[in-house]
């Protein structure tokens, strides 16, 4: 594995004997970092915590306090120290991760994988994919490594699909409050209140991280997002398109990538109704239910009331569960669970808005879930999260603050790239109901584009998987995903896919990614 669990690559550590800590290193903390293989029997050991600045400091003393008060200084250095960053990583270098201060109070954190399948041709450089995981408010540190496109699956076993096969896989638990990421005290008011604001946070936080990482500088940066990260994703990639031409930035963007992406609430859920219809999953009263709450959705956003419009799409969603008997939003072939069904039946709003991370935490089949593993193995791992935060315990006020954009369009700002002759990238799923193909397909063809009636009247090519997992080879496999593409514009129809599609169908997702990022390891 080239996770880090296993046990030749360890979190670095301070030999229990030496009592010293290493010279770039302000504070020490205990751990318990874990043999994932064979057993999970290792004692705790003192992990080396970093701090990235523009300078460092030496420790000083050679004693170790008693672990608690070294844990608390951790935790109080961490809060208090705006310009630096609580980091550590693995032995080998194969992992780091660690916490980035973006604004005062705000910390968001960050773990990056370096892939052991890199390969350096001299012509095209090893990629680097920046992960954004949807909600808003769901854990990419969690749900996209550990569920969707990690070494390693929620058992801890590694994953044959994993995106390390093409790129280095840096995750980010993106707004603060989401996953690991935090604002002190819980303080509402310090959450994002805007997508632009979001991706000012995270813009902050690469200009930090690139400037401390040299093999990242020279890595093109690729951001691909799932769900509403696909609305940071193109935030993001203006902000820092920007930092970058002002020289704050010391990064190349090498594309974007928009996985059922929540771009345009409002060709989304006018696709509801008519897809439900067509297979079979309500009736035409069904049917004139669900297509006359969308266009008053319509109405609301091009009024601009955009909380009015977020309150119709909750009875929208609720209307779709109930005419069609709890059809599930993620795969339109499958049901909500019962338990699940009978909760949505009589939740309110803030229920409903979680079904992302709950459909994704249903994936897991680890006994105590994801969260199970986050709050054990992941964070004692880690050794740098405050000992009194679980992981996604502010993560619902992430959702609540961004309330005012949720049903904002970014149908602009995917224009604003492809004029400034920005790679991007459009992939959907076949199952996906919540961001359903014909929707995003709608959102297109409101682009101004110059290149887009080129675009639209290229022809698809149909793309096979080669030794597919459970698959045979080539079109033996069958059709597994169409692609459409005209100069920097691609979009992907990926076949027996839902809205997660590297859990649905790996095989055609990881293709695509090596498409995506001209990887050498293609």
């Amino acid at each position: 594995s080239s996770s880090g669990w296993d046990s030749n690559k360890q979190t670095q550590t301070i030999s229990p004997p030496s009592r010293r800590c290493c010279t770039t290193c302000i504070a020490c903390t205990t751990s318990q970092h874990h043999h994932i293989y064979p057993s999970l029997t290792r004692p705790p050991a003192p992990a080396c915590v970093l701090l990235l600045s523009s300078t460092t400091s030496p420790c000083h003393g050679s004693t170790m306090a008693p672990a608690r008060s070294l844990l608390l200084s951790c935790v109080a250095l961490l809060l208090v120290l705006p310009s630096r960053a609580a980091a550590a990583g693995t032995a080998d270098g194969s992992e780091e991760w660690g916490y980035m201060q973006v604004r005062p109070k705000a910390h968001m954190f960050w773990w990056l994988y370096r892939s052991p399948h890199r390969v350096d041709n001299g012509t095209a450089p090893w990629p680097t994919v920046l992960w954004l995981q949807g909600g808003p408010g769901a854990s990419g540190v969690g749900y996209g490594n550990f569920m969707e496109i990690g070494p390693l699956d929620t058992d801890l076993k590694p994953r044959a699909t994993t995106w390390l096969n093409k790129a280095d896989l840096l995750f980010v638990d993106n707004p603060v409050g989401t996953g690991f990421s935090f604002v002190e005290g819980g303080n509402k008011s310090l959450m994002a209140r805007t997508d632009g604001q979001a991706a000012r946070d995270l813009t902050a936080l690469l200009i930090k991280l690139y400037r401390h990482n040299k093999p990242l500088q020279g890595s093109p940066l690729y951001i691909v997002a799932e769900s509403y990260g696909g609305k940071f994703a193109v935030t993001t990639a203006l902000t820092a398109l920007k930092a970058i031409r002002h020289g704050h930035l010391r990064a190349k963007l090498g594309g974007v990538a928009l996985g059922d992406s929540w771009i345009s609430p409002e060709d989304s859920v006018l696709s509801w109704g008519p897809l439900l219809y067509q297979l079979s999953r309500i009736d035409e009263k069904g049917l004139q239910q669900c297509d006359s709450l969308a266009n008053k959705i319509k109405a609301q956003l091009k009024a601009k009331q955009y909380a009015a419009a977020e309150k119709s799409w909750e009875d929208l969603e609720s209307a779709v569960l109930e005419q069609s008997n709890s059809v599930n939003f993620y795969n339109i072939l499958k049901d909500e669970s019962s338990e699940d069904a009978a909760v949505l039946a009589t939740a309110g709003a803030a229920v409903r808005k979680v079904g992302y991370t709950r459909y994704l935490s249903s994936k897991a089949t680890r006994e105590g879930g994801l969260d199970g593993l986050m709050n054990a193995e992941v964070k004692a791992k880690l050794g740098i999260i405050p000992n009194n935060f679980t992981w996604g315990e502010q993560s619902g006020d992430v959702f609540e603050a961004l309330a005012g954009d949720f049903m904002k369009p970014r149908i602009n700002e995917v224009d604003q790239l492809l004029r400034l002759g920005v790679e991007v990238t459009i992939y959907s799923g076949q199952l996906d109901l919540i961001c359903a193909t014909k929707g995003t397909l709608d959102w297109v063809q409101k682009l101004k584009w110059e290149g887009l009636k080129n675009f639209t009247g290229s022809p698809r090519k149909p793309l096979y998987c080669k030794g597919g997992e459970g698959e045979g080879e080539g079109e033996a496999a069958g059709t597994q995903a169409f692609l459409k593409s005209y100069k920097n514009l691609k979009f992907y129809w990926i076949l027996g896919a839902g809205h997660m599609i590297p859990i649905d169908n790996p095989c055609p997702a990881l293709n695509m990614l090596g498409d995506i990022t001209q990887s050498p390891a293609r």
